[in-house]
């Protein structure tokens, strides 16, 4: 199963280079690429887990890829500045979630702003995730 995800994300990112026009003469901005592979699984290990959703998004002077929102999500993951433990950061206080082990994964995986990116986040389960989450578009897919 790992090298399956591992060979599906590598696939999608060469599908979204050829797309995308990474070959432009010039940089939409100072900052190198973004590009990101998006991931929802099943189980506490994202390698052996089962995928429940992917998306794939762009983020340069256009906003593009298979992300539902990706205007919206080239926002969310600017405002994390790199730092995607900030997306757990405003969980929704108000909300109950049960105490049951049934861990979701989530991943980013590929460039932000020019720089290699590979962080994942395990969950309980999907209530807590929706929960900590809160709404970020990143993950709303």
């Amino acid at each position: 199963m790992r090298h399956r995800l591992a060979a599906v994300s590598a696939a999608t990112l060469l599908c979204l280079a050829g797309t995308a026009g990474l070959a432009e003469a010039s940089p939409a901005s100072m900052h190198g690429p973004s590009a990101m592979v998006l991931t929802i699984t099943q189980g506490s290990d994202a390698a052996t887990g089962t995928v429940l959703r992917a998306a794939v998004l762009s983020c340069g002077y256009t906003a593009e890829g298979t992300h539902p929102a990706p205007r919206a999500a080239c926002d969310a993951l600017n405002a994390t500045e790199g730092e995607f433990d900030r997306l757990l950061a405003a969980p929704d206080p108000g909300r109950v979630c049960p105490r049951r082990h049934d861990p979701v994964t989530v991943t980013a995986d590929g460039v932000w702003n020019g720089d290699r990116v590979a962080w994942k986040h395990t969950f309980r389960n999907s209530c807590v995730m929706s929960a900590t989450l809160n709404g970020n578009a990143l993950y709303a897919f």
